[in-house]
Protein backbone atom coordinates (compact mmCIF):
# COMPACT_ATOMS: atom_id res chain seq x y z
CA UNK A 1 0.00 0.00 0.00
CA UNK A 2 1.36 2.93 -1.34
CA UNK A 3 2.09 6.22 1.49
CA UNK A 4 0.31 9.07 1.52
CA UNK A 5 1.43 12.20 0.62
CA UNK A 6 2.81 14.53 2.88
CA UNK A 7 1.00 18.45 2.40
CA UNK A 8 2.37 21.93 2.99
CA UNK A 9 0.33 21.98 6.63
CA UNK A 10 1.57 18.55 7.88
CA UNK A 11 5.42 19.65 7.57
CA UNK A 12 5.15 21.79 10.84
CA UNK A 13 5.71 25.23 8.28
CA UNK A 14 5.15 28.89 9.84
CA UNK A 15 1.71 30.29 9.23
CA UNK A 16 2.88 33.06 6.89
CA UNK A 17 4.76 30.72 4.45
CA UNK A 18 1.58 28.59 4.53
CA UNK A 19 -0.38 31.45 3.30
CA UNK A 20 1.99 32.75 0.88
CA UNK A 21 2.25 28.56 -0.27
CA UNK A 22 -1.99 29.39 -0.73
CA UNK A 23 -1.55 32.47 -2.88
CA UNK A 24 0.51 30.93 -5.20
CA UNK A 25 -2.20 27.76 -5.52
CA UNK A 26 0.39 24.98 -4.91
CA UNK A 27 -2.32 22.87 -4.14
CA UNK A 28 0.46 19.98 -3.16
CA UNK A 29 4.35 19.63 -2.84
CA UNK A 30 6.10 18.47 -6.06
CA UNK A 31 8.08 14.86 -5.76
CA UNK A 32 11.38 16.97 -4.76
CA UNK A 33 9.76 19.06 -2.23
CA UNK A 34 7.67 16.31 -0.18
CA UNK A 35 11.24 14.89 0.10
CA UNK A 36 13.83 17.71 0.16
CA UNK A 37 11.93 20.03 2.95
CA UNK A 38 11.36 17.72 6.07
CA UNK A 39 15.15 16.12 5.72
CA UNK A 40 16.11 19.89 5.30
CA UNK A 41 14.13 21.10 8.07
CA UNK A 42 15.96 18.79 10.47
CA UNK A 43 19.27 20.61 9.49
CA UNK A 44 20.81 17.80 6.97
CA UNK A 45 22.99 18.32 4.40
CA UNK A 46 21.16 17.61 0.85
CA UNK A 47 22.74 15.97 -2.93
CA UNK A 48 19.17 16.49 -4.87
CA UNK A 49 19.04 15.20 -8.14
CA UNK A 50 15.43 16.23 -9.62
CA UNK A 51 14.35 17.07 -13.25
CA UNK A 52 14.23 20.36 -14.75
CA UNK A 53 10.59 22.45 -13.64
CA UNK A 54 10.38 19.86 -11.06
CA UNK A 55 9.94 23.20 -8.08
CA UNK A 56 14.23 22.54 -6.94
CA UNK A 57 13.89 26.17 -6.12
CA UNK A 58 10.81 26.16 -3.03
CA UNK A 59 12.56 22.72 -2.25
CA UNK A 60 15.61 24.55 -0.90
CA UNK A 61 13.75 28.22 -0.23
CA UNK A 62 11.04 27.32 1.93
CA UNK A 63 13.39 25.38 4.57
CA UNK A 64 15.91 29.16 4.57
CA UNK A 65 12.69 30.99 5.20
CA UNK A 66 11.53 28.71 8.37
CA UNK A 67 14.90 28.72 9.24
CA UNK A 68 15.29 32.39 9.06
CA UNK A 69 11.54 33.07 10.82
CA UNK A 70 12.86 30.91 13.85
CA UNK A 71 15.97 32.25 14.30
CA UNK A 72 14.31 35.38 14.52
CA UNK A 73 12.53 35.16 16.90
CA UNK A 74 15.80 34.54 19.23
CA UNK A 75 17.73 37.07 17.52
CA UNK A 76 17.29 40.80 16.78
CA UNK A 77 20.87 40.70 14.95
CA UNK A 78 20.90 41.35 11.78
CA UNK A 79 23.34 39.52 9.85
CA UNK A 80 23.61 37.30 6.04
CA UNK A 81 22.51 34.04 7.17
CA UNK A 82 21.63 32.42 3.63
CA UNK A 83 24.01 32.22 0.52
CA UNK A 84 22.44 31.06 -2.63
CA UNK A 85 24.99 30.70 -5.45
CA UNK A 86 23.57 30.62 -9.24
CA UNK A 87 25.31 29.91 -12.44
CA UNK A 88 23.63 32.63 -14.41
CA UNK A 89 22.08 36.00 -13.99
CA UNK A 90 18.79 35.01 -15.16
CA UNK A 91 18.22 32.16 -12.73
CA UNK A 92 19.51 34.65 -9.79
CA UNK A 93 16.63 37.33 -10.67
CA UNK A 94 14.05 34.30 -10.78
CA UNK A 95 15.31 32.61 -7.36
CA UNK A 96 14.93 36.40 -5.87
CA UNK A 97 11.59 36.39 -7.38
CA UNK A 98 10.49 33.09 -5.68
CA UNK A 99 11.35 33.79 -2.09
CA UNK A 100 10.06 37.49 -2.40
CA UNK A 101 7.05 35.85 -2.99
CA UNK A 102 6.86 32.89 -0.22
CA UNK A 103 7.94 35.74 1.72
CA UNK A 104 5.04 37.76 0.84
CA UNK A 105 3.57 38.15 4.63
CA UNK A 106 7.29 38.15 6.03
CA UNK A 107 8.69 40.92 4.27
CA UNK A 108 10.22 42.86 7.13
CA UNK A 109 11.24 39.85 9.25
CA UNK A 110 13.13 38.08 5.82
CA UNK A 111 14.95 40.10 3.59
CA UNK A 112 16.64 39.33 0.03
CA UNK A 113 19.35 40.41 -2.07
CA UNK A 114 20.71 39.61 -5.80
CA UNK A 115 24.25 40.41 -6.68
CA UNK A 116 24.42 38.63 -9.71
CA UNK A 117 23.42 41.44 -12.03
CA UNK A 118 25.81 43.82 -13.98
CA UNK A 119 25.68 46.85 -11.85
CA UNK A 120 28.67 48.05 -10.47
CA UNK A 121 29.78 47.37 -6.99
CA UNK A 122 29.74 50.51 -5.72
CA UNK A 123 25.77 50.63 -6.70
CA UNK A 124 25.51 47.21 -4.93
CA UNK A 125 27.45 48.24 -1.64
CA UNK A 126 24.74 49.75 0.07
CA UNK A 127 22.32 46.74 -0.30
CA UNK A 128 24.81 44.87 1.02
CA UNK A 129 25.46 47.41 4.21
CA UNK A 130 22.15 46.22 5.16
CA UNK A 131 23.03 42.71 5.50
CA UNK A 132 20.35 41.12 4.06
CA UNK A 133 19.23 37.44 5.50
CA UNK A 134 19.51 36.04 1.95
CA UNK A 135 22.03 36.90 -0.95
CA UNK A 136 21.71 35.41 -4.34
CA UNK A 137 24.87 35.56 -6.79
CA UNK A 138 27.01 34.21 -9.41
CA UNK A 139 30.30 32.66 -7.17
CA UNK A 140 32.59 35.30 -9.46
CA UNK A 141 30.53 38.57 -8.19
CA UNK A 142 30.50 37.15 -4.43
CA UNK A 143 33.80 36.46 -4.26
CA UNK A 144 34.53 39.97 -5.77
CA UNK A 145 32.03 40.98 -3.12
CA UNK A 146 34.21 39.96 -0.11
CA UNK A 147 37.58 39.95 -1.48
CA UNK A 148 36.47 43.57 -1.08
CA UNK A 149 34.83 43.61 2.46
CA UNK A 150 31.07 44.69 1.19
CA UNK A 151 29.89 41.24 2.42
CA UNK A 152 31.26 39.26 5.46
CA UNK A 153 30.55 35.60 5.72
CA UNK A 154 32.88 34.21 7.65
CA UNK A 155 30.84 34.26 10.92
CA UNK A 156 27.39 34.99 10.22
CA UNK A 157 26.54 32.10 7.51
CA UNK A 158 24.62 28.77 8.54
CA UNK A 159 22.81 27.83 5.19
CA UNK A 160 24.64 27.61 1.96
CA UNK A 161 22.56 26.42 -1.40
CA UNK A 162 24.58 25.60 -4.80
CA UNK A 163 21.52 25.70 -7.56
CA UNK A 164 21.91 23.91 -10.81
CA UNK A 165 25.64 22.71 -9.08
CA UNK A 166 26.92 20.73 -12.83
CA UNK A 167 26.73 23.51 -14.32
CA UNK A 168 29.13 26.06 -12.35
CA UNK A 169 32.21 24.00 -13.06
CA UNK A 170 30.90 24.11 -16.86
CA UNK A 171 30.75 27.55 -16.75
CA UNK A 172 34.38 28.48 -15.62
CA UNK A 173 33.44 28.87 -11.63
CA UNK A 174 35.49 26.55 -10.55
CA UNK A 175 37.95 28.44 -9.09
CA UNK A 176 35.92 31.14 -8.02
CA UNK A 177 34.16 28.97 -5.99
CA UNK A 178 37.21 26.88 -4.38
CA UNK A 179 38.56 30.41 -3.22
CA UNK A 180 34.75 31.17 -2.27
CA UNK A 181 34.90 28.31 0.12
CA UNK A 182 37.53 29.65 1.80
CA UNK A 183 35.84 32.79 3.03
CA UNK A 184 32.98 30.42 4.61
CA UNK A 185 32.48 29.16 7.95
CA UNK A 186 33.58 25.40 8.98
CA UNK A 187 29.96 24.45 10.30
CA UNK A 188 27.20 25.35 8.13
CA UNK A 189 24.29 23.33 6.59
CA UNK A 190 24.65 22.81 2.57
CA UNK A 191 22.33 22.05 -0.50
CA UNK A 192 23.17 20.85 -4.06
CA UNK A 193 20.70 20.84 -6.57
CA UNK A 194 21.11 19.31 -9.88
CA UNK A 195 19.46 18.20 -12.89
CA UNK A 196 22.79 15.54 -13.10
CA UNK A 197 24.67 13.74 -11.15
CA UNK A 198 28.33 14.06 -13.02
CA UNK A 199 32.10 14.39 -12.17
CA UNK A 200 31.77 18.25 -11.13
CA UNK A 201 28.98 17.21 -9.09
CA UNK A 202 30.77 14.67 -6.65
CA UNK A 203 33.85 17.07 -6.98
CA UNK A 204 31.51 19.80 -5.25
CA UNK A 205 29.86 16.85 -2.58
CA UNK A 206 33.27 16.78 -1.11
CA UNK A 207 34.28 20.20 -0.84
CA UNK A 208 31.23 21.23 0.22
CA UNK A 209 28.71 18.70 1.68
CA UNK A 210 29.20 16.78 4.92
CA UNK A 211 27.61 13.50 5.54
CA UNK A 212 25.06 14.20 2.79
CA UNK A 213 21.34 12.89 2.56
CA UNK A 214 21.28 11.84 -1.14
CA UNK A 215 17.89 12.20 -3.35
CA UNK A 216 17.92 10.60 -6.32
CA UNK A 217 14.53 10.60 -7.42
CA UNK A 218 13.59 7.69 -9.66
CA UNK A 219 11.84 9.73 -12.51
CA UNK A 220 13.01 10.59 -16.00
CA UNK A 221 14.87 13.52 -16.92
CA UNK A 222 11.44 14.92 -19.15
CA UNK A 223 7.97 14.08 -18.04
CA UNK A 224 6.45 11.17 -19.86
CA UNK A 225 4.26 11.55 -23.13
CA UNK A 226 0.51 12.26 -21.26
CA UNK A 227 2.18 15.86 -20.27
CA UNK A 228 4.96 16.02 -22.63
CA UNK A 229 4.75 15.47 -26.44
CA UNK A 230 7.88 15.46 -28.86
CA UNK A 231 7.34 15.41 -32.14
CA UNK A 232 10.69 15.83 -35.25
CA UNK A 233 10.18 16.71 -38.94
CA UNK A 234 12.82 15.65 -41.83
CA UNK A 235 13.70 18.30 -43.83
CA UNK A 236 16.56 20.10 -45.56
CA UNK A 237 18.10 23.64 -43.99
CA UNK A 238 16.47 25.75 -46.50
CA UNK A 239 13.09 24.13 -46.07
CA UNK A 240 13.34 25.00 -42.33
CA UNK A 241 12.53 28.45 -42.87
CA UNK A 242 9.11 27.52 -45.14
CA UNK A 243 8.11 25.57 -42.22
CA UNK A 244 8.43 27.99 -39.35
CA UNK A 245 7.04 30.37 -41.58
CA UNK A 246 3.63 27.70 -42.51
CA UNK A 247 3.58 26.91 -38.63
CA UNK A 248 3.01 30.61 -37.10
CA UNK A 249 1.51 32.38 -40.60
CA UNK A 250 -1.28 29.39 -40.00
CA UNK A 251 -1.65 29.55 -36.68
CA UNK A 252 -1.01 25.79 -36.87
CA UNK A 253 1.12 26.16 -33.31
CA UNK A 254 -0.73 28.08 -31.17
CA UNK A 255 0.31 29.60 -27.64
CA UNK A 256 3.43 30.83 -26.33
CA UNK A 257 6.37 29.78 -28.06
CA UNK A 258 10.51 29.40 -27.82
CA UNK A 259 12.21 28.76 -30.72
CA UNK A 260 16.11 27.48 -30.52
CA UNK A 261 18.69 28.42 -32.59
CA UNK A 262 22.74 27.45 -32.07
CA UNK A 263 23.81 30.78 -33.32
CA UNK A 264 23.61 34.63 -32.73
CA UNK A 265 23.60 35.31 -36.56
CA UNK A 266 20.77 32.46 -36.83
CA UNK A 267 19.01 34.33 -34.49
CA UNK A 268 18.46 37.48 -36.13
CA UNK A 269 18.39 36.33 -39.42
CA UNK A 270 15.23 34.36 -38.36
CA UNK A 271 13.42 37.22 -36.98
CA UNK A 272 14.27 39.54 -40.04
CA UNK A 273 12.78 36.54 -42.22
CA UNK A 274 9.46 36.51 -39.91
CA UNK A 275 9.49 39.92 -40.11
CA UNK A 276 9.22 40.20 -44.00
CA UNK A 277 5.17 38.30 -43.34
CA UNK A 278 4.78 40.53 -40.24
CA UNK A 279 5.28 38.06 -37.78
CA UNK A 280 6.87 39.63 -34.36
CA UNK A 281 9.50 37.98 -32.70
CA UNK A 282 12.00 39.14 -30.12
CA UNK A 283 15.56 37.97 -30.00
CA UNK A 284 17.54 36.80 -26.25
CA UNK A 285 21.05 35.85 -26.52
CA UNK A 286 24.02 36.90 -24.45
CA UNK A 287 25.38 39.94 -26.70
CA UNK A 288 21.65 41.78 -24.98
CA UNK A 289 21.88 43.41 -21.54
CA UNK A 290 21.44 41.57 -18.30
CA UNK A 291 18.26 44.30 -17.75
CA UNK A 292 17.20 43.88 -20.96
CA UNK A 293 17.35 39.76 -21.21
CA UNK A 294 15.57 39.99 -17.71
CA UNK A 295 12.66 42.53 -18.79
CA UNK A 296 11.99 40.15 -21.86
CA UNK A 297 11.75 36.99 -19.98
CA UNK A 298 9.72 38.79 -17.31
CA UNK A 299 7.34 40.45 -20.16
CA UNK A 300 7.32 37.33 -22.13
CA UNK A 301 5.99 35.34 -18.93
CA UNK A 302 3.46 38.25 -18.74
CA UNK A 303 2.07 37.57 -22.14
CA UNK A 304 3.67 40.40 -23.89
CA UNK A 305 5.46 38.47 -26.69
CA UNK A 306 4.37 35.49 -28.29
CA UNK A 307 7.48 34.50 -30.00
CA UNK A 308 11.13 34.42 -28.66
CA UNK A 309 13.85 33.39 -30.77
CA UNK A 310 16.95 32.24 -27.63
CA UNK A 311 20.39 30.57 -28.34
CA UNK A 312 22.20 28.43 -25.94
CA UNK A 313 25.29 29.18 -26.73
CA UNK A 314 27.68 28.04 -23.49
CA UNK A 315 25.95 24.48 -24.05
CA UNK A 316 27.92 24.92 -27.55
CA UNK A 317 30.71 26.60 -26.88
CA UNK A 318 31.25 23.34 -24.18
CA UNK A 319 30.26 21.21 -26.71
CA UNK A 320 33.80 20.32 -27.90
CA UNK A 321 37.97 21.29 -26.46
CA UNK A 322 38.14 21.91 -30.02
CA UNK A 323 36.01 24.53 -30.52
CA UNK A 324 37.20 26.32 -27.14
CA UNK A 325 40.33 26.20 -28.14
CA UNK A 326 39.72 27.91 -31.41
CA UNK A 327 37.49 30.54 -29.36
CA UNK A 328 40.73 31.05 -27.60
CA UNK A 329 42.91 31.75 -30.47
CA UNK A 330 40.38 34.42 -32.15
CA UNK A 331 39.68 36.20 -29.35
CA UNK A 332 38.26 39.30 -30.72
CA UNK A 333 35.82 42.28 -30.24
CA UNK A 334 32.59 40.39 -30.82
CA UNK A 335 33.65 37.56 -28.00
CA UNK A 336 34.20 40.16 -25.45
CA UNK A 337 30.53 41.50 -26.29
CA UNK A 338 28.95 38.10 -25.16
CA UNK A 339 28.34 37.77 -21.89
CA UNK A 340 29.77 34.10 -19.98
CA UNK A 341 27.49 33.64 -17.56
CA UNK A 342 23.94 34.12 -19.83
CA UNK A 343 21.92 31.45 -19.87
CA UNK A 344 18.32 30.58 -21.76
CA UNK A 345 17.98 26.86 -21.32
CA UNK A 346 18.45 25.95 -17.92
CA UNK A 347 16.96 26.70 -14.68
CA UNK A 348 14.76 29.71 -16.10
CA UNK A 349 10.52 29.27 -16.01
CA UNK A 350 8.89 30.82 -18.97
CA UNK A 351 5.37 30.56 -17.55
CA UNK A 352 2.52 28.94 -19.23
CA UNK A 353 5.24 28.04 -21.83
CA UNK A 354 2.78 25.63 -24.65
CA UNK A 355 5.68 25.00 -27.26
CA UNK A 356 9.86 24.60 -28.03
CA UNK A 357 10.80 24.75 -31.53
CA UNK A 358 14.26 23.03 -32.32
CA UNK A 359 14.80 24.69 -35.18
CA UNK A 360 18.81 23.49 -35.21
CA UNK A 361 18.89 20.15 -33.59
CA UNK A 362 21.44 21.01 -30.19
CA UNK A 363 24.84 19.63 -30.20
CA UNK A 364 24.60 17.62 -27.22
CA UNK A 365 21.86 15.50 -24.88
CA UNK A 366 21.80 17.56 -22.02
CA UNK A 367 21.35 20.83 -24.52
CA UNK A 368 18.20 19.31 -25.61
CA UNK A 369 16.50 18.01 -22.24
CA UNK A 370 17.24 21.77 -20.73
CA UNK A 371 15.77 23.04 -24.05
CA UNK A 372 12.58 21.10 -24.38
CA UNK A 373 12.58 21.45 -20.18
CA UNK A 374 10.93 24.87 -20.70
CA UNK A 375 7.81 23.52 -21.32
CA UNK A 376 5.59 21.23 -19.51
CA UNK A 377 6.78 22.48 -16.17
CA UNK A 378 4.87 21.03 -13.27
CA UNK A 379 1.69 20.08 -14.38
CA UNK A 380 0.96 22.17 -17.38
CA UNK A 381 1.28 20.65 -20.82
CA UNK A 382 3.82 20.83 -23.48
CA UNK A 383 4.74 20.51 -27.36
CA UNK A 384 8.50 19.95 -28.40
CA UNK A 385 9.15 20.29 -31.94
CA UNK A 386 12.51 19.25 -33.94
CA UNK A 387 13.41 20.10 -37.35
CA UNK A 388 16.00 17.79 -38.36
CA UNK A 389 17.80 17.87 -41.58
CA UNK A 390 20.06 15.11 -43.15
CA UNK A 391 23.18 16.21 -41.51
CA UNK A 392 21.78 16.61 -38.21
CA UNK A 393 20.65 13.02 -38.34
CA UNK A 394 23.26 11.36 -36.15
CA UNK A 395 22.99 14.22 -33.22
CA UNK A 396 18.77 13.17 -33.35
CA UNK A 397 19.98 9.84 -32.95
CA UNK A 398 21.84 10.64 -29.92
CA UNK A 399 18.74 12.11 -28.26
CA UNK A 400 16.68 9.46 -29.16
CA UNK A 401 18.97 6.57 -27.82
CA UNK A 402 19.33 8.98 -24.66
CA UNK A 403 15.47 9.33 -24.01
CA UNK A 404 14.19 5.79 -24.92
CA UNK A 405 17.05 4.40 -22.78
CA UNK A 406 15.17 6.17 -19.90
CA UNK A 407 11.46 6.12 -20.87
CA UNK A 408 10.32 4.47 -24.05
CA UNK A 409 7.34 7.27 -24.06
CA UNK A 410 10.13 9.81 -24.62
CA UNK A 411 10.88 8.88 -27.94
CA UNK A 412 10.10 11.46 -30.77
CA UNK A 413 7.23 10.91 -32.98
CA UNK A 414 7.14 11.76 -36.58
CA UNK A 415 5.05 14.81 -37.19
CA UNK A 416 2.51 14.35 -39.93
CA UNK A 417 3.29 16.89 -41.96
CA UNK A 418 4.10 16.92 -45.69
CA UNK A 419 6.25 19.44 -47.53
CA UNK A 420 4.41 19.11 -50.63
CA UNK A 421 1.56 20.22 -49.19
CA UNK A 422 3.23 23.55 -48.85
CA UNK A 423 4.61 23.93 -51.82
CA UNK A 424 2.65 27.24 -53.14
CA UNK A 425 4.60 29.27 -50.00
CA UNK A 426 7.85 28.12 -51.30
CA UNK A 427 8.48 31.29 -53.65
CA UNK A 428 7.33 33.74 -51.11
CA UNK A 429 9.69 32.30 -48.60
CA UNK A 430 12.75 32.65 -51.36
CA UNK A 431 11.73 36.08 -51.99
CA UNK A 432 11.59 36.85 -48.47
CA UNK A 433 15.13 35.52 -48.03
CA UNK A 434 16.60 37.62 -50.93
CA UNK A 435 16.16 40.17 -48.30
CA UNK A 436 18.11 39.21 -45.42
CA UNK A 437 21.55 39.59 -46.19
CA UNK A 438 24.69 39.48 -44.11
CA UNK A 439 24.68 43.05 -43.93
CA UNK A 440 21.61 43.28 -43.20
CA UNK A 441 21.92 40.81 -40.12
CA UNK A 442 24.76 42.75 -39.03
CA UNK A 443 23.05 45.75 -38.74
CA UNK A 444 20.33 44.27 -37.18
CA UNK A 445 22.48 43.37 -34.71
CA UNK A 446 24.32 46.31 -33.97
CA UNK A 447 21.18 48.65 -34.42
CA UNK A 448 19.36 46.47 -31.58
CA UNK A 449 22.28 46.20 -29.12
CA UNK A 450 22.84 49.90 -29.13
CA UNK A 451 18.71 50.64 -28.24
CA UNK A 452 19.21 48.09 -25.38
CA UNK A 453 22.27 49.67 -24.37
CA UNK A 454 20.19 53.37 -24.07
CA UNK A 455 17.38 51.99 -22.45
CA UNK A 456 18.72 49.99 -20.12
CA UNK A 457 21.45 52.73 -19.20
CA UNK A 458 21.25 56.27 -19.83
CA UNK A 459 16.88 56.10 -19.66
CA UNK A 460 17.46 53.97 -16.20
CA UNK A 461 16.73 56.26 -13.94
CA UNK A 462 13.85 57.74 -16.40
CA UNK A 463 12.27 54.54 -15.93
CA UNK A 464 12.59 54.16 -12.50
CA UNK A 465 10.57 57.61 -12.06
CA UNK A 466 8.24 56.33 -14.99
CA UNK A 467 7.48 52.50 -14.51
CA UNK A 468 4.88 52.82 -17.11
CA UNK A 469 6.39 53.82 -19.79
CA UNK A 470 9.32 50.80 -19.06
CA UNK A 471 6.40 48.51 -19.38
CA UNK A 472 5.41 49.87 -22.57
CA UNK A 473 8.97 49.19 -23.76
CA UNK A 474 8.80 45.96 -26.27
CA UNK A 475 11.12 44.06 -27.62
CA UNK A 476 9.48 42.60 -30.46
CA UNK A 477 9.36 45.55 -32.53
CA UNK A 478 10.64 45.38 -36.28
CA UNK A 479 14.10 46.01 -36.96
CA UNK A 480 13.52 46.87 -40.62
CA UNK A 481 17.25 46.84 -41.73
CA UNK A 482 15.91 44.25 -44.37
CA UNK A 483 13.46 45.79 -47.27
CA UNK A 484 9.98 44.34 -46.26
CA UNK A 485 7.32 44.02 -48.80
CA UNK A 486 4.10 44.43 -48.18
CA UNK A 487 2.62 41.86 -50.57
CA UNK A 488 4.38 38.92 -48.31
CA UNK A 489 1.88 40.41 -45.49
CA UNK A 490 -1.14 38.33 -46.59
CA UNK A 491 -1.98 34.96 -47.01
CA UNK A 492 -4.25 34.60 -50.49
CA UNK A 493 -6.92 31.52 -49.64
CA UNK A 494 -5.35 29.96 -53.01
CA UNK A 495 -2.19 29.10 -51.50
CA UNK A 496 -3.57 27.44 -48.47
CA UNK A 497 -3.69 23.75 -48.95
CA UNK A 498 -6.90 21.89 -49.12
CA UNK A 499 -6.06 19.71 -46.30
CA UNK A 500 -5.18 22.64 -44.16
CA UNK A 501 -8.15 25.09 -44.91
CA UNK A 502 -10.15 23.64 -41.76
CA UNK A 503 -7.74 24.03 -39.14
CA UNK A 504 -5.51 27.10 -40.62
CA UNK A 505 -5.95 30.24 -39.15
CA UNK A 506 -4.03 33.19 -41.26
CA UNK A 507 -2.06 35.26 -38.34
CA UNK A 508 -3.16 38.55 -38.31
CA UNK A 509 -2.12 40.99 -35.33
CA UNK A 510 -4.66 42.30 -33.16
CA UNK A 511 -3.82 45.76 -33.54
CA UNK A 512 -4.77 44.96 -37.26
CA UNK A 513 -8.03 43.27 -37.00
CA UNK A 514 -9.11 45.91 -34.47
CA UNK A 515 -8.36 48.71 -37.18
CA UNK A 516 -9.73 47.22 -40.37
CA UNK A 517 -13.23 46.57 -38.53
CA UNK A 518 -12.70 50.14 -37.34
CA UNK A 519 -12.18 51.42 -40.72
CA UNK A 520 -15.04 49.12 -42.51
CA UNK A 521 -17.61 50.52 -39.65
CA UNK A 522 -16.18 54.25 -40.10
CA UNK A 523 -16.38 53.76 -44.15
CA UNK A 524 -20.15 52.20 -44.27
CA UNK A 525 -20.83 55.50 -42.56
CA UNK A 526 -19.36 57.61 -44.49
CA UNK A 527 -21.24 55.47 -47.49
CA UNK A 528 -25.05 56.41 -46.05
CA UNK A 529 -23.92 59.66 -44.91
CA UNK A 530 -22.87 60.41 -48.90
CA UNK A 531 -25.95 59.20 -50.12
CA UNK A 532 -27.85 61.33 -47.82
CA UNK A 533 -26.20 64.39 -49.32
CA UNK A 534 -26.31 63.64 -52.52
CA UNK A 535 -29.78 63.52 -54.05
CA UNK A 536 -28.50 61.30 -57.29
CA UNK A 537 -27.45 58.83 -55.04
CA UNK A 538 -30.22 59.15 -52.71
CA UNK A 539 -33.46 58.95 -55.08
CA UNK A 540 -35.34 55.97 -56.20
CA UNK A 541 -36.62 54.75 -59.09
CA UNK A 542 -40.12 53.70 -59.64
CA UNK A 543 -41.93 52.29 -62.35
CA UNK A 544 -45.46 52.95 -62.97
CA UNK A 545 -47.97 49.65 -63.56
CA UNK A 546 -48.81 49.62 -67.06
CA UNK A 547 -52.86 49.83 -67.29
CA UNK A 548 -54.31 46.63 -68.76
CA UNK A 549 -56.28 47.89 -71.88
CA UNK A 550 -59.55 45.45 -73.42
CA UNK A 551 -58.56 44.00 -76.65
CA UNK A 552 -60.83 44.83 -79.61
CA UNK A 553 -62.55 42.27 -81.16
CA UNK A 554 -61.44 41.84 -84.86
CA UNK A 555 -63.51 43.70 -87.42
CA UNK A 556 -65.07 40.91 -89.88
Amino acid sequence: MAAEKLEFHEMGLDERLIEAIAKLNWAQPTLIQEKAIPLALEGKDLLARARTGSGKTAAYAIPIIEHLLNTKKSTCEQAVRALVLVPTKELGQQVQQMIRQLTAYCTWDVRVADVSGQADISAQRPILMEKPDIVIGTPSRVLLHVEQHTLSLCTSLEMLVIDEADLLFSFGFENDLKNLLGHLPKIYQAFLMSATFNEDVQALKELVLHNPVVLKLQESQLPDSSQLTQYRINCEEEEKFLLIYTLLKLSLIRGKTIIFVNSIDKCYRLKLFLEQFSIASCVLNSELPIHSRCHIINQFSRGFYDYIIATDEHDLTNASSTDEMKKKKSHGKRAKGKDNEYGVSRGIDFQNLSNVINFDVPLTVESYIHRVGRTARVDNQGTALTFVSHKELPLLQQVEEALTGENMDCALKPYRFHIEEIEGFRYRCKDAMRSVTKQSIKEARLKEIKQELLNSEKLKTYFEDNPRDFQLLRHDRPLHPAIVKPHLKNVPDYLIPKTLRGIANPFISKRKRWRSKFSKNNQQKKIKVYKKQNPLKNFTLTRRKKRKTKEKPAEP
